[in-house]
């Protein structure tokens, strides 16, 4: 058995092309990238996956810091035998991507990091358990789920459209269980622990380390990526550049998916000596 029958994945695009992966967000999975991965699938060979504890992969009990997600994507691109790569992740999976950077420099052609900091804390921690706590799973069936997350799940959060686009996301995160009940699809205490793990130290000593063109991304209402950390990582080290994508927030390549799909697509082409 390889090692990549533990994941749930696809590969498209381009035989032969330039090798770009895509790692996604807490509680997130690799069909988040769908609509950015449709305008580069002809230009590169694609790898999209829902990483450990999320989607349809495995969900083991622990390993879920940064490090543990590295080490994943390192053995997948063995079994794949890519051997060097252009890495995008978003939020949680920017940090992982920050964290395989550190490891394993010496695969990567370019970086891309989506709205997420070096810094520790536990603000965004608390923040996320609140809003699970808020769910009270298991559902008895589908329809039951349906009907709290187009209700009573905004209303807690006092409406808005904020508050809906969460409600949505969540709800993609609803699975039929062995005993007929719906609840989470990932594995709750591997998100908690991916939570912890991810804000247990900074880690300006991996954004210094940098050694590959890198584009950090930031949309322009983020409360994830504070705009002074966005600016203190601009100033850290000189391979990485910035973008600020206007009206949008954290999830920018859901929020503004053509403009950031433009802004990826001019950053690998130079990073890959190939004009798209």
């Amino acid at each position: 058995m390889s090692y990549l029958e533990n994941f749930h994945y696809q590969v498209l695009g381009l035989e032969g092309g330039p090798k770009l992966v895509f790692l996604h967000g807490l509680l997130g999975a690799g069909n988040n990238w769908r609509k950015v991965t449709s305008s580069l699938k002809d230009h590169y060979r694609i790898l999209i996956f829902d990483q450990r504890g999320h989607g349809r992969s495995f969900q083991p009990e622990s390993g879920y810091a940064p490090e543990d997600y590295a080490e994943d994507l390192h053995r997948i691109l063995n079994d794949l035998q890519w051997t060097s790569i252009n890495l995008v992740g978003h939020s949680m999976g920017g940090r992982n991507a920050l964290a395989f950077a550190s490891l394993y420099p010496e695969k990567l052609i370019s970086l891309v990091i989506e709205d997420i900091g070096p810094t520790s804390g536990q603000d965004s921690v608390d923040k996320i358990e609140r809003l699970l706590a808020l769910v009270p799973v298991p559902f008895l069936d589908r329809h039951q789920a349906k009907s709290f997350f187009e209700n009573e799940f905004p209303r807690r959060l006092m409406g808005g459209k904020k508050a809906v686009t969460l409600a949505n996301y969540f709800y993609t995160n609803i699975a039929e269980q062995p005993d007929g009940t719906f609840s989470w699809r990932f594995s709750l205490s591997g998100v908690l622990q991916s939570l912890t793990e991810g804000r247990t130290r900074d880690r300006w000593d991996q954004v210094k380390a940098l050694k590959c063109p890198t584009l950090w991304v930031r949309g322009e209402h983020s409360e994830d990526l504070p705009r002074d950390v966005f600016e203190q990582v601009l100033q850290t080290n000189p391979e990485v550049q910035g973008m600020e994508v206007k009206d949008s927030g954290h999830w920018v390549h859901f929020d503004q998916v053509e403009e950031f799909t433009r802004i990826l697509k001019n950053f690998l082409s130079e990073a890959n000596g190939r004009a798209f």
